[in-house]
């Protein structure tokens, strides 16, 4: 039997993979983030899965719930919002099952980041502009950062920031970032990006931390910096060009 590792995409029901609704119709037991996950998402589970909710449960406690699925011969479907390659927490739980001799395989989803930059109608990437995208977050209230990687070491690139998990320290996250990208700086905040209740805020490294707070948004958004926010006047791509050999 096979831990799947799902990534249940930004909110939106419709953006699960086709991969994962075929997978959670198939297994009796599913593990789902929480509020993370709309129940739309669990709609695809069998009538008569166990559902189990694991916003309150810890790791051991989590790894217990796979390893009796996996001893009774059930299936299980590890339902992560996004996709389970960027702040899922999947490594420690799959170095357990490694100890453990249990199998699992990962199941992408459409992640927060690239929902945030649909919402906002924005190519994250632009030519002459910026080519480069840095996924990080901060360490208010979580694992401390490594060396090297705190926003002001990472803001030196000048590259696009997409900073999960940040929204909260709005305020300190602008005052990290102002010396290296400047108060004119594009930004972005999408809160429950996909979601019917998606809540997108545009603005500059000096207006976008008022506006958040007026908006009271707190958790589940992303915020997005850099200049490709605003990118107007730049080269098309080589991709297209005429004058590409395509031989």
């Amino acid at each position: 039997m096979t831990v799947h590792f799902i990534g249940a995409g930004p909110g939106a029901a419709d953006l699960l993979t086709l991969r994962a609704a075929r997978l959670l119709a198939e297994a009796p037991v599913c593990l789902y983030a929480g509020a993370l996950v709309p129940t739309e998402v669990l709609a695809h589970c069998p009538p008569d899965a166990r559902l189990v909710d694991t916003a309150s449960l810890t790791l051991d406690e989590i790894v217990a719930e796979l390893a009796a699925a996996h001893a009774a011969g059930h299936d299980v479907a590890r339902l992560h919002s996004g996709d389970p390659s960027v702040f899922s927490a999947v490594a420690e739980q799959a170095r357990r099952l490694d100890a453990l001799g249990i199998p699992y395989d990962v199941t992408p989803g459409v992640p927060a980041f690239a929902a945030a930059a649909a919402a906002l109608n924005r190519e994250l990437t632009v030519p002459g502009v910026g080519q480069t995208v840095v996924l990080t977050r901060t360490a208010a209230r979580a694992t401390p950062m490594p060396p090297g990687e705190d926003l002001g070491s990472l803001g030196r690139s000048g590259a696009t920031l997409v900073l999960h998990l940040a929204v909260q320290r709005i305020t300190e996250v602008v005052a990290d970032l102002l010396p290296n990208y400047g108060p004119d700086c594009p930004v972005a905040v999408v809160a429950r990006a996909s979601r019917a209740d998606e809540e997108v805020l545009r603005g500059t490294l000096a207006t976008i931390a008022d506006q958040v707070l007026a908006a009271g948004i707190r958790r589940t958004a992303v915020i997005v910096v850099g200049r490709v926010l605003a990118a107007e006047g730049f080269p098309d791509s080589h991709l297209y060009s005429a004058d590409r050999c395509r031989s």
